[in-house]
């Protein structure tokens, strides 16, 4: 495995293999900021691949002023963010998909809860606000920190912080109103 800087070099000379190897070292960045924003299966692998098409078009302008995995959320960010508001001109309710509670009364073993469970969860993130769900899928699965999330997303960090403390708080009134205490 190379450094970044290596990568970013042969990509820039065109080198395919190296190319492929920053595809498979990001895509699990790309999918995850492309799949919470966007939230719709079937047009996440297009759009997926429309970013790592910008990041290669895009390439010769990277300069190390971030990291390579923030210039490339970033990219992933925006994109997905034009898909949304694109797709919200052409429909006039972007929510009448609406998450199926679990039903927990199917089965009493413990590992099918423990799935409702992760189920709920996920659903629950899928329906806040695409800017809250982002922050939060950016700072708990991707681990970055708020100043990272802040140039990827170009928000204040301040509305960054408050972004997360509201996803936060949304997320865990959900959970109590669908779990018992105990149970969190």
């Amino acid at each position: 495995m190379t450094d970044d800087a290596t990568l970013v070099s042969l990509v820039k000379k065109g080198n395919a293999v190296a190319f492929r190897q920053l595809v498979q070292l990001h895509e699990r960045l790309v999918f995850h900021m492309v799949h919470r924003i966007v939230n719709q299966p079937e047009d996440c692998e297009d759009i997926c691949q429309e970013v790592f098409m910008r990041v290669f078009q895009k390439i010769h302008l990277f300069n190390f002023q971030s990291k390579l995995s923030t210039w490339i959320a970033t990219i992933a960010y925006r994109t997905a963010i034009n898909y949304v508001r694109k797709e919200d001109k052409h429909q006039t309710d972007g929510l009448d998909k609406a998450a199926a509670l679990p039903n927990q009364e199917q089965s009493a073993l413990e590992q099918l809860e423990k799935k409702a469970t992760y189920s709920f969860i996920h659903e629950q993130v899928a329906l806040l606000p695409v800017h809250y769900r982002t922050v939060l899928t950016l700072y708990h699965l991707e681990e970055m920190s708020l100043q990272e999330i802040q140039k990827v997303t170009d928000m204040p960090l301040g509305t960054v912080k408050n972004y997360l403390f509201r996803a936060r708080k949304l997320l865990k009134e959900k959970l109590e109103l669908q779990f018992q205490p105990e149970r969190l």
